[in-house]
């Protein structure tokens, strides 16, 4: 028999063959800004004591990361960094892990689409799907957490807004870290703060928002995609948290101040000194590791883990 007889492979064995090949194959600038935002797990140490498995969740990848004693009867529903065009879950997993290991709680970590592919609302749309899915897999809508950072803490936020329009079941709280709130990205500390975010940039930024919105009709002070534009009226306990040093220090500062304006059961945790998206440095940085304590002992609080 030769050895290249015509065998009948898996549509599993044709994707990883395919992928393989694509690792020689010169990349577009997008796919290289990708390939290497996927090293930033790197930043974080892996979790002692937490499991992980992929799940189709009713159509969305997730990774549940599932710390030893956690109480299964909550879960926390997270959205990765990357302005809707980078990073991904198994980006995420690892930070997500000592979150979960905080909050003695699961956390499911989405892989939801990513810009310019699919333009909002793509991103909000597949947690909605995957927050339905946890519903039907017998979870409370009260002991479900939306979280995530940078675009992920806007999703976090977003889901519950939209929830509440459509008069559904709210999640039990809400952890906004790093938020992207402000769309017009004009806020006086993208230039104050320029010079100390080493991770964002007004550019970066407006990249993003062009491949995020465009070609869409919307505008960027549409409250549903500028949460310092929106009512936030109704959400349950909320929780900012951000690092002095990154440009997004002074929206996020506002949309704190707005949460509580509403009447919102709102907690703050402030990282002096702190990158955007400083939860990357989960288990290495002594600043990143407190501030999760922090959001972990927050969780337990409000939700009764």
């Amino acid at each position: 028999m030769s050895d290249h007889a015509a065998v009948e492979l898996s549509p599993e064995a044709i994707k990883f063959a395919d992928f393989m090949a694509g690792l020689v194959i010169p990349e577009s600038e997008l796919d290289a800004i990708r390939t290497r935002s996927e090293s930033v797990h790197l930043t974080a140490r892996e979790p002692e004591g937490v499991t992980y498995r992929e799940v189709d969740a009713g159509g969305v990848l997730g990774i549940w990361c599932e710390p030893v004693g956690a109480n299964a009867d909550y879960v926390l529903l997270h959205g990765h960094a990357g302005g809707s065009v980078l990073s991904s879950a198994f980006v995420d997993r690892k930070l997500a892990g000592h979150i979960a290991r905080a909050a003695g709680a699961p956390v499911l970590v989405l892989d939801f689409r990513r810009a310019p592919e699919h333009k909002y609302p793509a991103q909000v749309d597949d947690a909605e799907v995957a927050f339905n899915w946890l519903l039907s897999e017998g979870y409370e809508p009260g002991n479900i957490v939306t979280i995530g950072h940078s675009i992920g803490g806007f999703i976090a936020v977003a889901l519950a807004l939209r929830l509440r329009d459509k008069k559904r079941p709210l999640p039990g709280a809400i952890v906004s870290i790093s938020p992207w709130c402000d769309l017009e990205i004009a806020n006086e500390t993208m230039v104050t703060k320029a010079e100390t975010d080493k991770i964002l940039s007004k550019d970066l930024l407006e990249f993003f928002r062009e491949s995020w919105l465009g070609g869409t009709g919307i505008e960027f002070t549409d409250a549903r995609v500028n949460l310092n534009r929106a009512d936030l009226s109704g959400l349950p306990p909320t929780l900012v948290s951000w690092g002095t040093y990154e440009v997004l220090a002074g929206e996020d500062e506002e949309f704190a101040a707005r949460v509580e304006d509403a009447g919102i059961d709102t907690a703050t945790v402030v990282v002096p000194g702190g990158q955007h998206s400083y939860v990357y440095g989960a288990g290495r940085v002594p600043e990143a590791d407190d501030a999760i304590a922090q959001i972990g002992a927050w969780v337990r609080e409000k939700t009764k883990i």
